[in-house]
């Protein structure tokens, strides 16, 4: 009981909403990412492919996903690549410290995202579609419809990162085990 009274708030806080904590980090870990996959995004289609963005795609399946250029579409592989990239390293050895098969974790982490990219294709493109129809445009709008889109995956990536990709074989000392 000594012990537990010399531990700060915070470590009392952690261990005693120890999901909840995994949860958060995860929030700030895909937060960051997303942030760093923007900056590259804007940096890219700015800058280094500003010219292949009047190289048009006519692909229905690119248009689907809002890539209707050669510049958008190599900008959005690599800053895409980067983003998921970096929340990969970050959820696996910080917020949930697995230690399952590194190849088999990225093979699913692979599944998972190229699922997302495609449902934030569909989920995006109808939301936006319903935006319209209602007279919801504008700037605050799309910054609006842009953060639900973002969160909206959210429903199935921190399962799936927390149950099924991100796995640990080896109880973690410092979570308390059930008895």
């Amino acid at each position: 009981m000594a012990e537990q009274k010399k531990q700060s708030a915070f470590a009392r806080f952690t261990r005693k909403h120890a999901e909840l904590w995994k949860f958060i980090k995860f929030a700030f870990a895909s937060g960051g990412s997303s942030v760093i996959e923007l900056v590259v995004h804007m940096l890219l289609l700015n800058f280094v492919f500003q010219s292949l963005t009047a190289e048009a795609i006519t692909n229905p399946t690119l248009q689907m996903l809002g890539i209707t250029s050669k510049g958008y579409l190599y900008t959005y592989l690599i800053s895409t690549a980067i983003g998921y990239g970096i929340a990969f390293i970050l959820n696996r050895k910080i917020t949930f410290k697995a230690d399952a098969n590194p190849t088999v974790s990225m093979l699913l982490y692979l599944v998972m995202v190229v699922f997302t990219v495609f449902a934030n294709g569909w989920i995006g493109s109808a939301v936006t579609t319903f935006a319209q129809a209602h007279a919801l445009t504008g700037n605050l709008w799309d910054l609006v419809i842009k953060v639900v889109c973002m969160l909206i995956p959210t429903i199935w990536t921190y399962p799936c990162n927390r149950f099924i990709i991100h796995r640990r074989k080896k109880p973690d000392a410092q979570e308390p085990t059930e008895q």
